[in-house]
């Protein structure tokens, strides 16, 4: 057992597992590998987020090291978001499994699902 932030885990992966879970963290965490971005560029770069939804997964990333949230004080208020070193760290791995999901995805035509090659 692994004891991390007053949790229990049976396995490390678990954590790295819970740091990423969530419906819109991969997807923002591939924007910024790319480059810095406001919070607005984000909202429109991902169709279907709403403003609430961006700001707690986007939270929850910062609290996790993995995101870094830049205030500039000006007006209009300025707010940009980056990766910060783990997040950088994690990124080739999420490329990773994005690589892998992708050729998951074309390995079976529409016709076919993973299960119908268990029965041949």
């Amino acid at each position: 057992m692994i004891q991390f932030r007053n949790k229990q885990y049976l396995c490390a992966s678990e954590v790295a597992w819970e740091l990423v879970s969530g419906k819109w963290k991969i997807l923002i965490l591939s924007h910024l590998a790319n480059r810095t971005f406001r919070f607005s560029e984000l909202l429109r770069l991902m169709p279907g987020v709403n403003h609430k939804m961006l700001t707690e997964q986007l939270r929850e990333l910062e609290r996790d090291g993995l995101v870094s949230r830049n205030v500039y004080p000006v007006i209009p208020p300025k707010v940009e978001y980056n990766l910060t070193e783990h997040g950088l760290r994690l990124f080739p791995i999420l490329k990773q499994l994005c690589d892998f999901g992708a050729d998951y995805i074309d390995s079976f035509s529409e016709d076919r699902s993973p299960a119908d090659d268990k029965r041949t």
